[in-house]
């Protein structure tokens, strides 16, 4: 049994994105709310007809959320373990459980609200423990210092330079122009990256995702029913989670191989989901790449056969993620490092403007759109919806 092609995104809501704890006094819940009302709202359903929730990252409290939004009842509800490289997955778990009769219409929701731990210094908040011992000792401190490791291996094994790294941030930074939602428009120039604070060499302050609240949900049921629903349909071709014991913890113990080390760890996850949607990558009309830290977008772009092991940074020095003339735009709203970070749901968001042709930056012809789910700690994910 294959899920492929027989589910659909059928409705799409989402909150604004607010700046770190500006979205205060509204709740982290109260925005998960809003965003699931929003998304049933628009595929023409009620709150009432929920059957089901698909979360990753830890996900949210089932009965809180029946209880105020009133849910009669729920046949299914689950959690992709993890954290951010679930994102694109969880909407393959909701279209599992759909496919095997488990329920019927299944929301996924990411929502994040940093008003009391900021993002950029996650793991200091972690419990000191043996595992943890690596690098909490080195001083590791949030996620962008760890991946600035990575970085310089890409760097020191393939001649990756700072260049390329700021041509995923121009790049995605010309896409948020176009975004009246991104939160950082303002143009920024070759001069502005490279005259930017260091904050993890070689990562400095445009390489790292912005840190805001806010919260996305879509609504999956069968591709049939879709049809009958208020929007038009948006088919999940494919979706995978999962990955390699070389990638494992990441960038949680440092022990990969050296092929595994300068990489995004989707490698396997990007063999399944081509043979699972039967394309390759030749075949897909644009990318929103999971983009926390920008040389993980040309780690991500090797991983996904776009281009070459180690020949990510030539291939965005070419144009080839811009928008206007690219060979694959990539990040058409503006992405993590300019429009907003909701743990990943602003890709699925996006990917489904782009195949309702209301996207701002819209795709001509968009058919096929890759969605994928952050490098981290095991699982991560991929994505493919279908016009």
């Amino acid at each position: 049994m294959t899920i492929r092609d027989k589910t659909a995104i059928a409705g799409l809501g989402s909150t604004p994105y607010y700046k770190r704890g500006t979205s205060l006094p509204q709740t982290l819940p109260e925005l998960v709310c809003k965003a699931i009302i929003a998304a049933v709202d628009d595929a023409g359903l009620t709150v009432k007809d929920i059957d089901g929730f698909a979360y990753y990252s830890e996900g949210f409290d089932t009965p809180y959320l029946m209880e105020t939004l009133g849910i009669p009842e729920i046949r299914y509800t689950a959690t992709l373990t993890g954290s951010g490289g679930g994102s694109a997955g969880a909407v393959g778990l909701a279209a599992s459980a759909i496919v095997s009769g488990m329920a019927e219409t299944v929301v996924v929701v990411g929502g994040t609200q940093m008003a009391e731990q900021r993002f950029g210094s996650l793991m200091s908040a972690y419990p000191q423990t043996p595992e943890n011992a690596f690098f909490s000792s080195a001083g590791l401190v949030g996620p962008g210092h760890m991946f600035a490791l990575l970085a310089r291996r890409h760097m020191h094994l393939y001649g990756t330079t700072r260049e390329h790294f700021a041509e995923v941030a121009i790049s995605t930074r010309l896409n948020a122009m176009r975004n009246p939602g991104a939160v950082m428009r303002k143009p920024m120039s070759r001069d502005d990256y490279f005259n930017a604070p260091m904050i993890a060499d070689p990562c400095c302050l445009f390489d790292f995702c912005l840190e805001t609240d806010g919260a996305i949900a879509v609504v999956v049921t069968s591709t049939e029913r879709a049809r009958d629903l208020r929007r038009d349909p948006v088919r999940i071709l494919a979706s995978t989670h999962g990955g390699g014991r070389d990638w494992g913890r990441a960038l949680y113990w440092m022990n990969m191989p050296d092929e595994a080390f300068a990489s995004g760890g989707h490698a396997p996850v990007a063999r399944g989901l081509y043979a699972q949607a039967g394309v390759t990558p030749g075949d897909i009309d644009c990318a929103q790449i999971y983009d926390h830290f920008s040389p993980m977008v040309i780690t991500q772009l090797e991983d996904y056969g776009f281009c070459g092991k180690g020949e990510g940074g030539p291939f965005v020095a070419s144009g080839a993620i811009r928008y206007d003339g690219g060979s694959l735009p990539v990040n058409t709203d503006g992405g993590q490092l300019s429009a907003g970070y909701i743990w990943g749901m602003s890709h699925v968001r996006e990917g489904v403007e782009q195949l309702r042709g209301t996207a701002v930056s819209q795709v001509a012809d968009a058919e096929l759109v890759l969605v994928t789910g952050g490098p981290s700690s095991l699982p991560v994910s991929g994505l493919i919806l279908a016009k």
